[in-house]
């Protein structure tokens, strides 16, 4: 009954705050609700989140994904902290259906989207990270059928150092070092980090090595960036794929990710080509006692060019060209290769004073699978200066990928005649902005067609992927970010979802693993010795009981260069499973110090 009230106070709390009663209040900070309309790297959306990960908050120094603590992504960690791996859910998403994008190019894993967490970059290279749920997230190609999560990265601008280093618990350590420069028209930042823990119980150890460069040349008609990223991990993976059987895991993983591109303008016409590769080693081993493994290795190619203008009363009207392909050479799955070939039509523009309109569309020809349409619709209508109501719909699809059609084990089997899942979403918000506050309320709908799932209807035999006839999935997402005064302000968010799925009889290994109810909200103080913040995270999947998480992180100046900080996760000791079957890690404590000139 205690608990039960606590989270009945939490949730009632959020939305008593939200109401505009504060009349001191000063700019937002980054992570308000914005509504954007710009070209193809962020398209036309709305009820959109971002986050800025220096500024996310003083316990979420370890990984630029820790930051999506802070937004409305259910971030389905597997025991390991510090985004050693992790899933990606939206809106009651599987952790296939999310699409990951690099500066708004497509960098989903084409093996598993278990790797989809393998990000090569540091918190010191991430600029923002971006929230793009539903129907304003189709454009990007495959695999958005919930929505996209983009990590734009930080050009290198300015003359910038910083070295940070955490010890904690568990025998965990924690060190970065980055250092980047502008000489004239030339920028640079090479940044590596380091991460280590011992683990809270047997065959949870870690370690992650991380190493980018990134470079800009500013242009006579614009600039050319690129980054390259590379990242080592090691990890124990204790029943990680096979909850409850008791395998002492481990898997290895290396990824290498180079993206260039170019942006040119010239008499209103936008001009940007982009090249983009990534490579991911994976060995997985299903009994690290054991001397048997299954090693993995992928490539995805993307190059591609995009045109935008100015076209009057159409507004700005882009066209874009992709080709892509994908390979993989497996010791289990075998050797394939796949290319798709892309074109896509995109707009954003003002109809009148108050009403805006986005549209996408876009034709994937692929060689393994028939050519499929898909795109979108956004309307805008500013019913006054601070209130505006969204309404969108979108198509999206998601192909599968090479685990799903050949991978076989003791307890899994491939699919080679699966077809692609597709979707239609929908969805209408009502946001509301002034200075110092802003709120938004979305309802949303999704209807899957041919939704991929591992099931089986005899627990005796193997899981298998198949396709099923539909799933209707709809809930509502509640945002809110409020400043009361220069020391204090709010952010929260609250989303709730129900998935209507035709079971057939089936098990499903991953398809009810959703949170139907997922609230969070984080109090920040700028102290006039440094930043504190305490988040709380309330989660509850179906069927089972939800978990209160609470955090807190406190940033302290020693001097205009210098930062002391301690961070403690998991206060409360509270005993889940954000997988089920595979407890979480307990309370955790961190303390280091961060330089920067």
């Amino acid at each position: 009954m205690f608990k039960l009230k606590i989270k009945r106070f939490f949730i009632f709390s959020i939305l008593f705050l939200s109401f505009p009663r504060c009349s001191f209040c000063r700019e937002p900070d980054p992570q308000e609700l914005e509504t954007l309309v710009i070209t193809k790297e962020k398209s036309f959306l709305f009820s959109g989140s971002s986050a800025r990960p220096e500024q996310a908050g003083a316990f979420h120094y370890q990984s630029a994904l820790e930051t999506l603590a802070g937004l409305p992504v259910d971030l389905e960690s597997r025991a390991l902290a510090g985004g050693i791996q992790s899933d990606f859910s939206l809106r009651g998403s599987t952790f296939s259906q999310v699409l990951i994008l690099l500066n708004g190019q497509r960098i989903n894993d084409p093996q598993t989207a278990h790797h989809n967490s393998d990000i090569p970059f540091t918190k010191e290279d991430i600029k923002r990270i971006e929230v793009i749920p539903g129907a304003g997230s189709a454009l990007f190609g495959p695999d958005a059928i919930a929505g996209a999560v983009d990590f734009v990265l930080q050009p290198p601008k300015e003359r910038k150092i910083v070295l940070e280093s955490a010890a904690g618990t568990r025998h965990s350590g924690y060190g970065l070092l980055s250092v980047g420069d502008k000489v004239k028209d030339f920028g640079f930042r090479f940044s590596v980090e380091e991460a280590k823990s011992g683990g809270f119980r047997y065959d949870t150890d870690f370690e992650k090595f991380t190493a980018s460069l990134a470079t800009r040349w500013e242009l006579p008609l614009g600039s050319w960036e690129n980054d390259f990223g590379y990242q080592r991990k090691a990890f124990g993976a204790y029943d990680f794929y096979t909850p409850g059987l008791g395998y002492p895991s481990f898997e290895w993983t290396r990824t290498y990710l180079f993206n260039s591109g170019l942006s040119l303008e010239k008499d209103g016409i936008l001009v940007k080509p982009n090249f983009l590769w990534r490579r991911h080693f994976d060995k997985f081993a299903l009994n690290r006692n054991l001397a048997s493994y299954n090693d993995h290795h992928t490539d995805m190619f993307v190059p591609g060019i995009y045109f935008q203008k100015e076209a009057g009363v159409l507004g700005k009207t882009g066209i874009g060209l992709e080709w892509g392909q994908e390979r993989i050479i497996s010791s289990n799955l075998g050797k394939h290769t796949r290319d798709y070939r892309s074109i896509y039509l995109d707009d954003s523009a003002a109809l009148s004073d108050r009403v805006d309109l986005g549209f996408s569309l876009r034709l994937d020809d692929f060689s393994d699978f028939r050519q499929a349409y898909t795109g979108s619709a956004n309307l805008k209508f500013k019913l006054n200066a601070a209130t505006a109501l969204n309404l969108g719909i979108s198509r999206s699809l998601r192909i599968p990928s090479f685990t799903e059609l050949y991978y076989n084990d003791p307890t899994t089997l491939g699919n080679p005649d699966l077809a692609p899942e597709k979707a239609w979403n929908y969805q209408a918000g009502l946001e509301y902005k002034q200075e110092g506050y802003s709120s938004g309320l979305v309802f949303f709908f999704r209807q899957e067609n041919k939704m991929i799932d591992w099931v089986k209807k005899d627990p005796a035999v193997k899981w298998q992927p198949r396709n099923f006839t539909a799933d209707n999935v709809f809930g509502l997402e509640y945002s809110l970010h409020k400043t009361f005064n220069r020391l204090f302000s709010l952010d929260a968010n609250y989303t709730y979802t129900d998935k209507v799925v035709d079971r057939q009889g089936y098990l499903y290994k991953y398809g009810l693993n959703y949170a139907r109810h997922l609230a969070r909200t984080v109090f920040n103080f700028d102290l006039p010795f440094g930043r504190q913040e305490i988040g709380l995270d309330y989660k509850q999947q179906p069927g089972r009981r939800g978990w209160l998480l609470l955090n807190a992180g406190l940033n302290y100046a020693l001097n205009k260069n210098t930062d002391i900080f301690i961070n403690a996760a998991n206060i409360f000791n509270v005993e889940y499973q954000d997988i089920p079957g595979i407890p979480q890690s307990g309370r955790s404590v961190q303390a280091g110090l961060r330089w920067e000139w």
